[in-house]
């Protein structure tokens, strides 16, 4: 069964409570920049392992501090869902860097 994609002002609510998060090109986006890679590592981890359990993965890139995330539902036609919002709330609970 398909998701039911956010119409814009559903993202623009669910933005204000994600400081930090853009809307861009169809899809949540974010960049944290740790200490070092180590830092970096860590947190992806520690997302890995939230993501998993709720079955539902990020695109992402790390160069050395650098975490980039990118969150749309694969089927809500590439998306961004309610299934982002939870996701992103995750994340940004788990990370200690602004």
């Amino acid at each position: 069964m398909a998701t039911t994609p956010l119409d814009s002002e559903q993202i623009n609510a669910a933005l204000q409570e994600l400081p930090g998060w853009k809307f861009e090109h169809d899809a949540f986006v974010r960049t944290f920049q740790f200490g070092g890679f180590k830092e970096a590592m860590s947190f992806m981890v520690r997302v890995g392992f939230e993501a998993e359990a709720m079955d539902h993965h990020p695109e992402w890139t790390n160069v050395y501090a650098r975490v980039a995330i990118r969150l749309t539902t694969h089927d809500a036609g590439n998306r961004v869902s309610a299934k982002d919002v939870a996701l992103a709330r995750k994340i940004s609970a788990l990370s200690w860097v602004p």
